[in-house]
């Protein structure tokens, strides 16, 4: 029987990579590891984390792009400088920066 962590994060909070430079808001979590076997492999050994734990789904950017990131749990420290963020997906899903959380944008249906 497996053991399933509560998240550390949660949806909105806006992360840092621990060691890799760039940051983003989180918008998914897998309460573990749920991609693919050729991306986990494609890890270095020496740095590829545990599956039994969450990992989060990012829309991140470093200094040179935005993207969709899938981070492990040990690899995220929260944010706190401040910095806006400028994936453009950010204004599409969220709304009311608040404590370096944002709020989901929902959308009304007419």
């Amino acid at each position: 029987m497996s053991v399933v962590r509560s998240a550390k994060f949660q949806i909105g909070q806006v992360v840092r990579h621990r060691v890799y430079p760039f940051r983003g808001v989180i918008f998914d979590i897998d309460p573990s590891f749920s991609n693919t076997e050729e991306w986990y492999r494609s890890i270095p050994q020496e740095v590829r984390p545990a599956k039994d734990q969450p990992f989060y789904h990012l829309l991140a950017e470093n200094a040179d792009s935005e993207y969709i990131a899938y981070v492990s749990e040990q690899n995220l420290i929260p944010d706190v400088s401040d910095e806006p963020l400028r994936h453009p997906q950010v204004s599409e899903l969220f709304e009311d920066l608040r404590d370096g959380i944002f709020r989901y944008r929902f959308v009304q249906e007419h």
